[in-house]
């Protein structure tokens, strides 16, 4: 049966007209206001002929135009799709053709065409698609992902039963907003009347500051953000609650070093698929449950994770009804999860197994080793050989670091072969990009 939900931004403009919505350097948007702009934009939208079941996509900085675009396609029953800003042009519209996307927006929607409500609806069908977003692309082409209303509201749900939901909340997002981590801030904020704070790209003092001056309760950031910030002084900030940390392997060092600053980290586990985390630890756990709506199971070949719920991509389920992660873990006999890391990145070398991710964080245990890639290269004796690359501090052999290793390591997952780089592969989110490492790997 068909049923509608209220526009969200609608609905906070009514609860808290004058509440900050969002949050940028170019200034800032009540909910009042926000409601207003995303009214403006539809009907500029509709003038410009785009309506239900349209594909719109956009390469709008992480701003207050950005919030206005997100919050006005759903009211003409169309999706956005945001592009990698950081991608050549070709690469661009390639994405535009395979998201099926007509119109690209590059430019802030002004003005107003039409009389007074025209072509904009505040009664959304959540099973429509609300936005195209695509893969990270680590290990192969960035693949277009259909989410829904009701998937977002979901994973909303979920975020909030896990790290609370307060009126005050202020939500800090340094993560591109073409990526799901960054964008599920937005809408998330959308869907509680929070503020989301918005940085057009990541600059480590600048965070550290809003975070020193206690205005932030939630922050969003990858591995290496965090690591910039220790690298800046980064000290406790008064009104931080949760400050999440995803999108791959966390060093140990880098989580004791938060412990004793008093950081409340929280590692989380998701991809594009779930609309964002479907896994948030608690403050110095290291595995966690699944957040409310998400399940788990482990696949009895393999050990693959499999997902299923509300929050997951209906094109993204397989035969059996659920998601196939391609990651490999397990649940313990409390039900959390562990991740060792892509399957597909799995590393077998004389017959064993070796996750590249259990390596790099034995890597970034060094006091020299900034950052660290591991990869699989073929060897006539070994089928594959273990080959790190690293980012030094300060100067290391390569023997030291194997010898770091093998204290740490199983014999077999020791690296065969270590090679100092400046720097490594890693895409708009902080991820590895495991294609380009292998390649990198290859010519060493």
């Amino acid at each position: 049966m068909f049923r509608v939900v209220d526009d969200w931004v609608t609905k906070a403009a009514r609860t808290r007209p004058e509440h900050p919505a969002v949050e940028a350097a170019e200034g800032a948007l009540t909910y009042a206001e926000l409601d207003r702009e995303a009214d403006l934009a539809a009907r500029r939208l509709t003038a410009l002929g785009v309506g239900p079941r349209a594909r719109v996509a956009a390469t709008l900085a992480p701003g207050i135009d950005f919030a206005v675009l997100l919050h006005a396609l759903p009211r003409v029953g169309a999706a956005l799709v945001p592009l990698n800003t950081r991608l050549p042009a070709e690469q661009q519209d390639r994405q535009r053709e395979l998201a099926g996307a007509g119109l690209l927006v590059e430019e802030p929607l002004g003005g107003s065409t039409g009389p007074a409500g025209s072509g904009a609806t505040r009664e959304l069908d959540p099973a429509a698609v609300h936005t195209v977003l695509f893969t990270s692309g680590t290990s192969g082409e960035p693949r277009p992902v259909e989410l829904t209303l009701a998937n977002h509201e979901a994973s909303a749900i979920g975020s909030a039963a896990a790290l609370g939901a307060d009126p005050a909340d202020r939500w800090l997002c340094p993560l591109p907003l073409f990526h799901v981590g960054g964008l599920a801030i937005l809408l998330r904020s959308a869907r509680w009347a929070t503020t989301a704070v918005l940085h057009e790209r990541f600059d480590a003092k600048r965070v550290a500051a809003d975070l020193a001056s206690g205005s932030i309760t939630l922050a969003s950031m990858v591995p290496t953000m965090l690591a910039r910030l220790r690298d800046v002084g980064l000290q406790p900030s008064p009104a931080l609650r949760a400050l999440l940390l995803g999108g791959g392997p966390i060093p140990p060092e880098l989580l004791a070093w938060a412990r004793e600053r008093e950081l409340p980290v929280r590692t989380t586990y998701g991809m594009t698929e779930t609309g964002s985390q479907v896994v948030v630890t608690e403050p110095g756990e290291a595995s966690g449950r699944p957040v409310t709506g998400a399940e788990l199971a482990i696949a009895p070949a393999g050990g693959e994770i499999l997902v299923r719920g509300p929050m997951v991509a209906a094109d993204a389920l397989a035969n059996d009804g659920w998601l196939h992660t391609g990651d490999h873990g397990r649940l313990d006999q409390r039900g959390h999860l562990h991740v060792d890391g892509r399957i597909k990145e799995l590393i077998v070398t004389g017959g064993e197994n070796v996750a590249p991710a259990l390596v790099e964080a034995a890597l970034l245990e060094h006091p020299a080793v900034r950052d660290a890639g591991v990869v699989g290269v073929a060897d006539p004796e070994w089928g594959e050989a273990v080959v790190a690359l690293v980012v030094l501090d300060r100067d290391a052999r390569a023997g030291d670091l194997r010898d770091w290793c093998r204290a740490r390591l199983a014999g077999h997952e020791v690296p065969k072969r270590v090679e100092m780089v400046a720097r490594l592969p890693r895409n708009a989110a902080g991820k590895l990009v495991r294609r380009d490492l292998t390649t990198l790997a290859g010519s060493h």
